[in-house]
């Protein structure tokens, strides 16, 4: 039996409590100088932005660090493959999430020929140990899967063709992964084969519906990282200054907005 999906005021109602959470453990990693890194991989059109964005919307940015990696460059790809994520990793006090990572390479490089299949292999035998690493030096390493039906990733591909607010979503080599279903199965089956470590497993989200995948998820996140909850503190509001003799009443401005509403 299929569950019922949940009230959009059932979900704003649980979101809130979320979201008020995910202020508290800012604060607390602010506090304790943690290291949080947070990997965000999944089928085209599974969430991984809704879910990005619902983390993000009551944090401060200072904080909460959104990495999306274009396509290396040139120079780039003459690098390590893992160098030009290194210099994206938390600092203390940071929480950063990976709109995709170095994953790219077990999904997308593989499917679509971006890499030798020696690249690929020599990957997978090496992420496994340089996560272990980013264990060892103190970085909270949770990764996520966003997992959707075929039927469900071609619903959204067509709802974001009829929405031109969703056009940039739609990319070709979105459209072609549609096509590659069975690739793309066969390559991430995989990536979790080969990098589903006890010190940094992955979590499956089951997304087809989009509002229990972000409840989902966000409890989860919570979940994996210790924190405590410190009483707010309102500092005193001080006596405004004085006014000096030459400061006009407001400040002047040669432009202004349109006011069309």
């Amino acid at each position: 039996m299929a569950k019922k999906k949940i009230s959009r005021k059932a979900f704003d109602k649980e979101m809130k409590r979320l979201q008020t959470e995910l202020c508290a453990l800012q604060d607390w990693v602010v506090r304790k100088k943690l290291k949080v890194a947070v990997v965000f991989e999944g089928r085209d059109a599974a969430g991984k932005g809704g879910v990005i964005k619902c983390i993000t919307e009551r944090v401060s940015p200072r904080v909460f660090r959104v990495i999306a990696l274009p396509a290396p460059t040139e120079r780039q790809k003459t690098q390590l493959y893992i160098q030009r994520y290194l210099q994206h990793l938390p600092a203390g006090g940071e929480i950063v999430l990976f709109d995709r990572s170095w994953y790219n390479r077990a999904g997308v490089e593989r499917v679509m020929g971006f890499c030798t299949h020696k690249e690929y292999e020599q990957f997978l035998h090496v992420c496994p140990f340089f996560e272990r690493a980013m264990i060892e030096e103190g970085i909270i390493l949770i990764k996520y899967f966003l997992d959707v039906s075929s039927d469900e990733q071609e619903k959204r591909f067509l709802a974001r063709a009829e929405d031109p607010r969703k056009h940039w979503k739609l990319s070709p080599m979105d459209v072609e992964s549609s096509a590659r279903w069975w690739d793309y199965t066969e390559a991430y089956e995989a990536m979790i084969r080969a990098t589903d470590t006890e010190h940094a497993p992955w979590y499956r989200v089951g997304s087809i519906d989009k509002r229990a995948a972000r409840l989902n998820c966000i409890s989860h996140f919570l979940s994996m990282i210790p924190y405590e909850k410190t009483e707010f503190e309102m500092p005193p509001l001080p006596e405004r200054l004085p006014r000096g003799p030459d400061v006009p009443d407001e400040v002047s401005f040669t432009h202004s907005v349109p006011e069309l509403f």
